[in-house]
């Protein structure tokens, strides 16, 4: 049922409904509409944002926003995609959930995904001596390289 109430609310706003499982929805939707759509999921029907994945495809960047529905354990997975491969951006959610702080943050530095009206874009997992512009987990990150730790150069 909230499968129907979900497509019928955001009628217009999505491309590519796709029920992969009985409790496993995926859809499209362009990045201007995200904090609307983001927004509908949440406050009017209740389901909540569990987390966020980010990848790197071939021509783009592509973020799939997890939303659950608690009463049934369906899953909304709402697919993101970003054309700029090299300055690539979106609206941050933080305004509407602020569990998306650290999860954005780490997508931020992960794959240099810029999250548009971001509180605090700073390092959460690598080190702030981590060089800028090096994102590994995009495809072109060197995998042989390495980075010497902060507590590695703390002898010299």
């Amino acid at each position: 049922m909230i499968k129907e109430e979900v497509k019928k609310r955001l009628t217009g706003k999505f491309k590519d409904w796709l029920i992969k499982s009985p409790k496993r929805v995926y859809f499209v939707i362009d990045k201007k509409d995200l904090k609307e759509v983001a927004t509908i999921l949440y406050k009017d029907m209740g389901l909540r944002l569990s987390t966020v994945t980010g990848l790197e495809n071939e021509k783009n960047f592509e973020l799939i926003y997890h939303f659950g529905y608690d009463k049934s354990g369906e899953l909304f997975n709402l697919r993101v995609f970003i054309e700029d491969k090299i300055n690539p951006e979106i609206d941050s959610l933080t305004d509407i959930f602020k569990a998306s702080n650290w999860v954005e943050r780490e997508i931020n530095e992960m794959l240099g995904i810029n999250f548009i009206g971001h509180p605090n874009l700073n390092h959460l997992l690598l080190e702030d001596s981590w060089p800028k512009g090096e994102f590994p987990l995009r495809k072109d990150f060197p995998l042989k390289q390495s980075y010497p730790l902060e507590e590695d150069r703390e002898g010299e």
